[in-house]
């Protein structure tokens, strides 16, 4: 057992110099009164049965079994049940961080077999045994393209998820990084751009990857891992650094997690990727193993020498994604892609009475402008077990009656035909 030493006075105090603010107070001054505890007076502790009985009044006001069209970074694909029964064995489920590679073979090579797959799926190089989240992700891609280029200009596309951009720029707020709009490369470390774009539409940036390339500059794409089943792959993009939220790979829509960061590379920049790497190798028997090969965590290395300092593996979220992925196989990452694609397009044929905002191709994902406010449509809708999609004016990524709406391989066409007719008698009455 470790012990700890609280800070003294003068220690509290060259800390806040060198943040540069006068008090502790001053540390929390962004977070409205509103929302700050009243008090540290904490209950006295109550027994199991009464703990259970909260805890289950409170689960009783989700609703379940509703129709989902929400997307926006985060899906409601199925989960087949092989995912739940697998991770939730008890020797991976329970499993704590493989430190010691001696007994930790199991989760070690879950990890590296994970690796093999985001690396055939992105057609990248090399993959790290995941990170956080999409958002972290791309904060962490961005940190990387500064380190392996000595640049730090940033240039955000248009189609990344406005989300994702919230939560760079909250990162990034004590670095000193240029982060600018549009796709010049010229002096940047990279662009950041999505695909499909944050309002659905797919995108080549193939061209863009050579202007990248001939700039000096990195080309981060986040992607979307089901999409990938149908459209060009960031590797085949020309992509430095690949990045997506990996919910969509066997983990349910959850209240913002816990899901899962994934993050590929070409083999030039691997030593500069955060996280960690496990790797194949033989004992002295001449046995198959596998180890932490690259390991650039601050619990690893030197603070000052480390990657990152926020990146995590999120160990049973990539195993989840991986026993999605081997279950999928090629032909059903094809297939899976297909029926989110066919019902999307059958489903904007419906939308008669609204405007499709997207002009080119889009995969399962699309904008359309309504007759009346989203935000009041899509309240009117959840009465009736229908999650209508996402208002683009809360994100600032639209006006006032601008929807974003996804659609999955569980949308029957009977459940297409429902929603549209609900979304028609809702925006226009």
């Amino acid at each position: 057992m470790g012990s700890w030493i609280p800070a003294t006075e003068r220690d509290t105090a060259e800390m806040l110099a060198v943040i540069g603010v006068k008090s502790i107070d001053d540390l929390f001054a962004s977070i409205p009164e509103t929302l700050r505890p009243k008090s540290w007076n904490l209950p006295p502790g109550k027994s199991e049965m009464a703990v259970r009985n909260e805890i289950e009044r409170l689960a009783e006001k989700n609703v379940p079994g509703q129709l989902c069209f929400l997307g926006g970074g985060y899906y409601d694909h199925y989960v087949p049940s092989a995912v739940d029964a697998l991770s939730g064995r008890s020797e991976f489920y329970t499993a704590y961080t493989p430190y010691q590679p001696e007994i930790s073979q199991g989760t070690l090579q879950s990890i590296y077999e994970y690796q093999s797959s985001i690396c055939r799926l992105t057609q990248m190089e090399f993959a790290n045994a995941s990170l956080y989240d999409g958002g972290t992700a791309v904060f962490e891609a961005a940190t990387m393209a500064v380190r392996c280029t000595g640049r730090k200009r940033i240039v955000l596309h248009e189609s990344l998820n406005p989300r994702y951009v919230e939560m760079l720029r909250t990162h990034a707020a004590h670095l000193d990084l240029d982060f600018v709009s549009g796709d010049d490369p010229t002096d940047a470390a990279c662009v950041m751009v999505q695909n499909p774009a944050f309002l659905g539409d797919v995108r080549d940036f193939t061209e863009l990857g050579a202007r990248c390339k001939a700039a000096g500059a990195l080309l981060v794409v986040s992607f979307y891992p089901v999409s990938l089943g149908m459209v060009k792959t960031p590797g085949e993009m020309g992509a430095d650094i690949a990045i997506a939220e990996g919910q969509s790979l066997g983990m349910y829509l959850g209240f913002g997690g816990p899901y899962l960061g994934i993050m590929a590379t070409r083999k030039d920049y691997v030593r500069k990727m955060p996280g960690r790497i496990a790797g194949e190798t033989t004992d002295k028997q001449g046995r198959r193993g596998f180890v932490l090969t690259l390991q650039a965590r601050e619990q690893h290395i030197r603070r000052t020498k480390a990657m990152s300092n926020i990146c995590s593996n999120q160990a049973l979220c990539a195993l989840r994604a991986l026993i999605h992925m081997s279950l999928l196989g090629k032909e059903g990452f094809a297939r899976l892609a297909a029926h989110c694609h066919s019902k999307a397009e059958y489903l904007k044929e419906k939308l008669t009475f609204a405007e499709i905002l997207n002009q080119g191709p889009t995969f399962n994902e699309f904008a359309v402008r309504l007759p009346r406010p989203a935000d009041e449509v899509v309240r009117a809708l959840s009465d009736s077990g229908i999650i209508a999609g996402l208002p683009l004016e809360s994100c600032g990524a639209g006006g006032p009656s601008d929807l974003l709406i996804a659609v999955t391989e569980k949308h029957s066409r009977a459940e297409l035909d429902q929603f549209a007719a609900a979304l028609e008698n809702a925006a226009c009455n």
